[in-house]
């Protein structure tokens, strides 16, 4: 297969690419990434050497660009995206400019070409949720700016499966951890300020609950969907990981030998969603996936990635 992954650079994208190359040596993939501050080419130092691996640097709001880079493709795969909450708090307009777009500008080239088209979006289009768990017909409430942007993205690509017939995937992934996040991130964030001997933020009582999903297994769920799954699918991936923030800080506290005075609570984010949760059970009934790895390994084994590569985060 001929892949694009727009995105590649970031921190999915670029494990995904190191996944799909690992297992599919015969695939050939481009990577196209504009390099803001998220996207990083250290996290592809392994390949640079690798014929089946190419790397350009655009926006993928350059439709020029875009148009010459699709051709004679059989896969787009769009992870590219601002993706920082608190960033769309504060800067809402980008959001709108890469995520929405962006997604515009691909899904164009892709209708174009006849070329099947992913969207990763993520389970913060349902909104919060008090008890039980979002299906995929789950009624939709984003409730932050990056969220509605990534729900804009999807429902557009969904438009171009019902109108135009385009071959469309769409996943929604809980929140992703492993190797190569950027420092922004809570689970990065936190192992960095300890291992620099700095507090560790914990957003109002820190009891806001996520599930977790490993990188890796994230990637596998994407590589068994478009290999497998029905055009105009839509997919949730989670981990079965719901754990509070403050469990995860306490964990990741321990695993540092840090006690808890290094916990400095902070004034909460706006419209903090409380809790997330999926229910993943059509993802294993129609395809067979579920999540490979166990929570606290995974954890740990970030962990000691952070603490073996401090010139990654250190100067990226």
């Amino acid at each position: 297969m001929r892949i694009v992954v727009t995105g590649g650079a970031g921190f999915i994208g670029s494990n995904f690419i190191k996944y799909m190359l690992n297992k599919y040596p015969d695939y050939k993939i481009t990577n196209i990434d504009k390099l803001t501050y998220a996207g990083n080419l250290a996290n592809l130092t392994e390949l640079k050497d690798n014929k089946n691996y190419t790397f350009l640097k655009a926006d993928i709001n350059d439709e020029k660009a875009m148009a010459k880079v699709t051709v004679d493709q059989d896969l787009i795969i769009n992870f590219a995206a601002e993706s920082h909450v608190d960033n769309s708090i504060t800067s809402p307009k980008a959001f709108l400019e890469t995520d929405v777009f962006g997604t515009f500008t691909l899904l164009e080239q892709a209708r174009k070409n006849d070329i099947p088209f992913f969207q990763i979006s993520t389970d913060e289009v349902y909104g919060q949720i008090r008890e039980g768990s979002f299906t995929e017909k789950s009624r939709l409430n984003p409730r932050n700016p990056y969220s509605v942007a990534k729900l804009a993205a999807e429902r557009l690509t969904h438009s171009y499966f019902t109108t135009y017939k385009l071959k469309t995937f769409i996943t929604r992934g809980s929140n992703t951890f492993g190797p190569n996040q950027h420092t922004e991130k809570l689970i990065p964030r936190f192992i960095t300020n300890l291992l620099t001997n700095k507090k560790v933020p914990v957003y109002g009582t820190g009891l806001n609950v996520r599930d977790w999903l490993y990188v890796f297994d994230h990637c596998s769920a994407i590589d068994t969907i478009f290999h497998n799954a029905k055009p105009g699918s839509l997919f949730n991936i989670g981990g079965g990981n719901e754990r509070t923030n403050l469990w995860i800080t306490k964990f990741i506290l321990k695993e540092l030998s840090h006690s808890n005075n290094m916990i400095e609570f902070v004034k909460d984010r706006p419209g903090h969603d409380f809790r997330y949760a999926l229910d993943c059970q059509k993802i294993k009934d129609e395809l067979g996936w579920q999540p490979e790895s166990t929570f606290e390994s995974s954890l740990k084994d970030t962990i000691k990635w952070y603490k073996k590569n401090t010139a990654w985060w250190q100067n990226g």
